[in-house]
């Protein structure tokens, strides 16, 4: 995949962890705001380290 393509990637998982911590934020529900929070944590991660792997040249 081309470092363009990964970095659109990378940048729709941040956007969407961005949403899914709103989301938490705005629930009532205290298991559906972890549910959300976590997901959006794991989000974050898999789109740092895909940052890592374009930045470091390794393949990604």
């Amino acid at each position: 995949m081309s470092v363009a393509r990964e970095n659109d990637r990378a940048q729709q998982m941040r956007e969407k962890a961005r949403h899914m911590t709103e989301a938490a934020e705005r629930t009532s529900d205290p298991e559906q705001r972890r549910r959300l929070q976590e997901k959006a944590r794991k989000l974050r991660e898999q789109s740092e380290q895909q940052d890592g792997r374009e930045n470091s040249g390794l393949p990604v």
